[in-house]
This record gives structure tokens, C-alpha cells and sequence, in this order.
């Protein structure tokens, strides 16, 4: 059995590429990250905004780098470790000619492995009033990685999403206990996607003696975003703080490639096809309120809450860039290869934390966090995603004489349950395009960890 030429093509076309968002390796809502600081995943970030222990208040409120004096330094990084895995026993995958079966077929194992995530922030004292700051952090990530005969890699095989972001800011204090500061986000982002191609609803059976085209995209951008705080000292013993951040949307250029196409007439020799792409991707904007109360000399707790406007992340596209293009073979760029409906939800995060400072030089921490996740209707295999709970405990130790202090922490993710998988390919794709019976789904066990380590020095 031989495929036409023009069906193979809108097979291609068709099958291209799939959505670049957020896999299990997310730790906060979407693909924020939470662990920026140790000395904040102490206490689960619970009432950052309004505690600046440290240079680290650079990003999470530029407006407490007015509560420090002289110089300051903070760096350190924190280890993720994720375990995401397809249930066996729960997978069931449909192809475009469901007469059609998928070999092999196994659950794709494991589909993250651990990250690092390095930061650091410096802030300096410019006069009684005035202080400003840097930071270069990694607020956004994803990394998931399926093995190559994962039963659904007609439905996603890599997504990787890299972010760093450099952060110069400016605080101002009226003297009276109130403060206000603003800073940038200044943020580099690279993405990679991938997938394997089915030919089933082309060639039928004979697909099966086919090689298996695969897809992959990779792309880049610079975006910037802003962030305004305020940190208000209500008494020697308690603090408010609030920060918003606005939102952006990147635009990851770079290029498609589909390797192993195989050639007609014939099809017993393969081809690689090249076109280049763009792929727009939202960050939302997003607002947090913070809480700190000195009970005693030796206790104090922390509260805070974070609203992001997720539902910004209504679809992601995927569109050529130029003109004749090997892939959607258009004679006008901005052709659309995918369109893939999202429509995530806006979320909270809510924190609760406590600092026990049980001598002059060690004090430790614990900290609770309910964090909501976004992905609620299209729950993709790129995106085994659900509400969880996040318990954290860390310790400090400072050298009083000479201005040093280290953080350490340690945290775990609890999930609310099983993801629940549902990947129907077409049924939320372009309603320009015929509807495909191809589907994957399956039940995913999640679980993580965490750990952070932190060194500062007042100067």
C-alpha cells in the first residue's frame, strides 16, 4: 500500500508539532518555580513579601531592601527532583486509523530528572532613603522527557522550557515605616518540543512498516517584565508587604524540523523537512500579599497569598515563519502548523510559615503552602498536572560576629491525587481542521522533593 503524496503532506501538517507548556516538573502554579531562596522555602515563601531577611528581598518585594543596611549578598540554589510516571495498567491509546495498534507500547518511564536551579542577589545602600539591588534567578522552568516507545509519543516525547532572569531594582523609604520599590524582569527563555508523527490515518496498516517521523522545534526570546512593592511597617513587630508583577508574552523563535519522512513513491527511503517557527507563550501577571508578627522574642509567623492570572494562557500556536516552507508548504507566512486550545484558570497559592529562633545564632523554620494548579479542562500528557500541598522545613544559622548567614531547607509536594490524562489530539485544535478519533489516556503518580542551601553576607 502505497500514501499519496498530498495525504502524507497533511499528515505532516497536521500531526507537526504539540503544546509547550507545563509538565509535572512545574513546582508552582503553570511553570512558575517556587524555590528561589532557601531562606524562604523555610517557611514554604510564606509572608515574603513582607519579611526581607536578606538579598533576596530583591525579588520577592524591592521594596524590603530598604529594612537592609550596607551591602548584602545572597547565593545559593536549590535541587528538584520529580517522579512522574503513566500508571501501566491505565493507559489506552487510540491512533488517527483506530484499526491501527501502537508498538511498542510501555508507560515511558519516569519523565523527569532532577534540576538545579542556581540564584543570586546583591543590594546596596545608596543613602538613608534610597537602596538598590540585582538578582539573576531561573523564575520559570519544565523539563519532561518520555522514552522513545512511550505508548502516547504520538501525543508528546520531550517539552523543555528554560528561563533566567536578571533583576535590577530600586527601593525608597519615607522614614515613617513605609517603603515603596519597583524592579525589572529582565528574562532570556529557550523551549524545545518534540513528538513522534502518525501516519496511521495515511497509510493504515501499512504505517506500521514505516519509519516514524518525528518532530522537533526549539526557540528563544527576550522578555521583560515589571514589578512594583510596597512593604509597610505597622509596629516593631508586624509587617505588611504587597507586590505586583505585570505580565508578558514571549515570542520563541526558532526552527522545525521533521526527521525520518519517509519518500514517495516508494517510501523506503526517508527525508528531513525544515521550516522556521514561532510559538507565542504568556506569562501571567500576577499579585502577592504578605503577613509577618513577632509573637515572642523568639517566635514569629508568617502569612501570605498569591493570585496569577493564568487564564491569560488561553491557546498556544504554533506558526510558520516564512513562505514555502518545507512543512505547511504556504505560500504566505504566518500560516498556523497548530493550534492548540488551553484555557487555563486563574489560581491561588496561600502560605503559612514559622521562624523558632532558639539561640542568637540558629533558628529553624516550617511552612505550609496549598498551591492551586492552573491546567483544568485540557489535561494533556505534556501536562499531568494537579493541586498540591507543600511542606517545608529549613534551618539558619548566622555568625553574629562577622555577618555571615547560611539557610538550608528541605521540601516535599503532596498531590491532591492522581492526573488524570485525556489527550483527544484534534478535539480542541483548529475547528477548521476534521476531528481525529486519536486519543491517549492514563492515570499519572506524582510526587517531589526538594532541598535548598543558601549563603549570605551583610557587609
Amino acid at each position: 500500500m502505497h500514501m499519496r503524496p498530498p495525504l502524507l503532506a497533511r499528515a505532516l501538517r497536521l500531526t507537526t508539532l504539540a503544546a509547550i507548556t507545563a509538565p509535572a516538573t512545574a513546582l508552582a502554579g503553570g511553570f512558575s518555580l517556587n524555590e528561589q531562596s532557601a531562606s524562604a522555602m523555610g517557611v514554604a515563601n510564606a509572608g515574603v513579601a513582607a519579611n526581607p531577611e536578606n538579598a533576596t528581598t530583591v525579588l520577592f518585594n524591592p521594596a524590603g531592601m530598604s529594612r537592609l543596611s550596607g551591602t548584602n549578598i545572597s547565593f545559593g540554589a536549590a535541587v528538584l527532583d520529580i517522579d512522574a510516571q503513566a500508571k501501566r495498567d491505565s493507559i489506552s491509546v487510540t491512533r488517527k486509523n483506530p484499526s491501527v495498534p501502537v508498538r511498542p507500547a510501555t508507560d515511558g518511564g519516569d519523565i523527569a530528572d532532577p534540576a538545579v536551579l542556581p540564584n543570586f542577589y546583591l543590594t546596596h545602600e545608596v543613602s538613608d532613603s534610597v537602596d538598590v539591588g540585582f538578582g539573576v534567578h531561573a523564575p520559570y522552568g519544565l523539563a519532561a522527557d518520555y522514552e522513545d516507545d512511550f505508548a502516547g509519543r504520538f501525543f508528546a516525547d520531550k517539552t523543555e522550557l528554560t528561563a533566567i532572569a536578571f533583576t535590577p531594582s530600586v527601593s525608597v523609604s519615607n522614614g515613617q515605616g513605609l517603603s515603596m520599590g519597583a524592579g525589572l524582569n529582565i528574562m532570556y527563555a529557550e523551549g524545545r518540543l518534540s513528538r513522534y508523527q502518525d501516519l496511521s490515518d495515511s497509510a493504515g496498516p501499512a504505517a506500521l512498516a514505516l519509519p516514524e517521523p518525528y518532530a522537533d522545534i526549539e526557540g528563544d526570546d527576550v522578555g521583560v517584565t515589571f514589578r512594583v512593592g510596597f512593604l509597610y511597617e505597622l509596629s516593631e513587630r508586624t509587617q505588611f508587604g504587597l507586590t505586583a508583577q505585570t505580565g508578558t508574552e514571549l515570542e520563541l523563535k526558532g526552527d522545525a524540523e521533521i526527521s525520518d519522512v519517509p519518500v514517495p513513491p516508494t517510501y523506503t527511503q526517508t527525508t528531513t523537512l525544515n521550516e522556521k517557527v514561532t510559538v507565542p507563550l504568556a506569562i501571567p501577571e500576577s499579585i502577592t500579599f504578605g503577613a509577618r508578627h513577632r509573637l515572642t522574642d523568639k517566635v514569629t509567623v508568617l502569612a501570605g497569598a498569591t493570585y496569577a492570572r493564568w487564564s491569560r494562557f488561553e491557546e498556544l500556536d504554533i506558526i510558520s515563519r516564512e513562505a514555502n516552507g518545507e512543512i505547511t508548504g504556504s505560500s504566505e507566512p504566518g500560516t498556523y502548523i497548530t493550534h492548540i486550545t488551553e484555557r487555563w484558570k486563574n489560581t491561588w497559592q496561600f502560605n503559612l510559615g514559622g521562624i523558632w529562633q532558639a539561640s542568637p545564632a540558629w533558628a529553624f523554620k516550617a511552612g505550609y503552602a496549598w498551591d492551586e494548579s492552573p491546567v483544568d479542562q485540557y489535561v494533556t500528557a505534556r501536562i499531568p498536572s494537579e493541586d498540591r500541598h507543600w511542606l517545608t522545613l529549613g534551618t539558619q544559622w548566622q555568625d553574629l560576629r562577622n555577618g555571615w548567614t547560611v539557610d538550608a531547607a528541605v521540601g516535599t509536594l503532596i498531590f491532591e491525587g492522581d492526573a488524570e490524562v485525556d489527550d483527544r489530539e484534534y478535539t480542541h485544535q483548529n475547528p477548521t481542521e476534521p476531528s481525529s478519533p486519536a486519543n491517549y489516556q492514563g492515570r499519572y503518580e506524582l510526587s517531589a522533593w526538594s532541598a535548598s542551601v543558601q549563603v549570605s553576607k551583610a557587609f
